[in-house]
């Protein structure tokens, strides 16, 4: 399955819409992992363990949206969007958002 930012893919044609896709990923972060990542970014590094997280939302997010883009009997996602937000009383989840629209393309 063909997963685009793009609104059209070079090259093919869209024959059919199959509506807008949407995956969602919220993982909550540990509490190890916030007091290394605050060390880290006090003394000017990346954060590593962050970075991890938030691919792996990104992953689950693109994945699901891969699945229901499947589920309508789509070849490929166009258009995806992806937002970051942080949420919770103490701001210790990540969430990631995909969306998009599936279509049959040839």
């Amino acid at each position: 399955m063909l997963l685009t930012t793009t609104p059209t893919i070079e090259g093919s044609k869209i024959t059919r819409y199959c509506g807008i896709v949407t995956g969602e990923a919220i993982l909550g972060a540990n509490l190890f992992k916030d007091l290394f990542a605050g060390i880290r970014d006090m003394v000017g590094g990346r954060s590593a363990t962050y970075e991890r997280e938030l691919q792996r939302a990104r992953d689950i997010a693109l994945q699901e949206i891969e699945q229901r883009a499947k589920d309508a009997g789509a070849n490929a996602v166009i258009g995806i969007d992806l937002d970051y937000e942080v949420l919770g009383a103490q701001n210790g989840m990540l969430m990631v958002s995909a969306s998009g629209t599936a279509v049959v393309a040839e």
